[in-house]
């Protein structure tokens, strides 16, 4: 495992802070990955395009500033001068303490851009998209001479969410790259990237961590989550601690049990219930609990019809039942309904609670 301070397997005093990827020393269960960049980087064969992909929160960010700290850090003790040159690397670590990882950390590296949704002056919130201004800052950034003599790295989190004019843009520097320059492209879904972006990059596939790296992790930066929460939180976690932390910030749990509760009482539904947790996933400042439950409604709906699809199944028997006499090809159309429906509450800005409301209703008309 590449790690560079404490291991899970010591029994230290568990951290409580989840350090932001800028400012993560250490990378959990991807060491094969690390150990092809860092063959690339000994070969002198480095891509000028490098695609990392995987499902969301299992480490993409982390592994690219960590790649990143890494070719900084090298290209510095390279023009510090000496009569000894350096010895090969073995790790891509670099230690907490050096200048270029607490330059990182702290947002101020001239040789390395971070692109993310920015802000919409007229909304006044975060976009729901890279845009060609954004992507414009790239060309620019790339054709400017390394402040420290080494190389210009951009990161952009995350590139599934460019727009076709910021994709476009961003096609054109890959298809030229500048010299002495990476470009790093972070995708949770790269069947959503441009084919001729995907082309032009090196991919790097990070797989989903194990249950058991999960739910040490879990233990690590939640101790006082009991042993029950933390399995719950690994099952819907499916190998991404980033998903386990975030359900658990925002009462994902609690979101899932009520879902569960709803489903359970169909064909009718029951109202206060479902008032409750619509007013609770669309209060002004909840707009993580809101993406929680648009991710955890679909899913708890397609595990409900798959385990219906099989007659041998226990689970749920009432709801298997409901689901196979209404017939499965019905629940499946109102699946894609519901994903439709929650992708236009951010796309069209509709109001969430009666986003909400819908998603339910549709459920409910279908089983009668």
């Amino acid at each position: 495992m590449a790690r560079d301070e404490d291991d899970l397997e010591t029994g230290e005093s568990p951290e409580i802070k989840v350090p932001d990827p800028r400012e993560n020393p250490s990378l959990v269960g991807h060491e094969a990955a690390e150990a092809v960049l860092l063959r690339a980087f000994l070969a002198n064969r480095l891509p000028s395009g490098l695609l990392i992909t995987g499902p969301h929160g299992i480490g993409k960010a982390t592994l690219a500033f960590r790649f990143a700290r890494f070719l900084l850090a090298q290209a510095a003790e390279r023009s510090g001068g000496g009569l000894f040159v350096p010895a090969a690397p073995t790790t891509l670590a670099v230690p907490a303490e050096h200048p270029v990882f607490r330059r990182i950390a702290a947002g101020g590296h001239a040789d390395l851009l971070t692109i993310e949704r920015g802000i919409d002056p007229k909304r006044k919130r975060e976009r729901s998209e890279i845009v060609i201004e954004d992507a414009r800052k790239v060309a620019g950034f790339l054709h400017l001479t390394p402040a420290e003599g080494g190389w210009r790295i951009v990161i952009v989190d995350i590139a599934d969410e460019m727009n076709r004019s910021a994709a476009n843009t961003l096609l054109k520097i890959l298809e030229e790259p500048p010299a002495r320059a990476v470009l790093i492209l972070l995708s949770d879904n790269p069947g959503r990237l441009l084919p001729t972006i995907r082309s032009r990059c090196r991919r790097l596939a990070l797989r989903p961590l194990s249950n058991e790296r999960v739910d040490a992790l879990i233990a690590r930066y939640r101790p006082d989550l009991t042993e029950a929460e933390r399995s719950q939180l690994v099952k819907l976690a499916k190998g991404s601690i980033g998903r386990a932390l975030e359900l658990q910030e925002v009462k994902g749990l609690a979101i899932k049990d009520s879902i569960e509760a709803l489903l359970a009482g169909l064909p009718k539904l029951d109202g206060a219930a479902l008032q409750d947790l619509a007013d609770e996933v669309s209060r002004w400042n909840s707009e993580g609990t809101f993406s929680v439950l648009a991710e955890l409604l679909p899913e708890t709906l397609a595990e409900k019809i798959a385990a219906a699809a099989r007659p041998e199944s226990r689970s749920d028997p009432p709801l298997s039942t409901l689901l196979r006499r209404r017939g499965l090809d019905r629940w499946v159309e109102v699946w894609e309904k519901i994903i439709h429906l929650f992708a236009q509450a951010d796309a069209i800005n509709l109001d969430r609670k009666q986003v909400v409301l819908n998603a339910f209703f549709a459920l409910e008309e279908a089983a009668r």
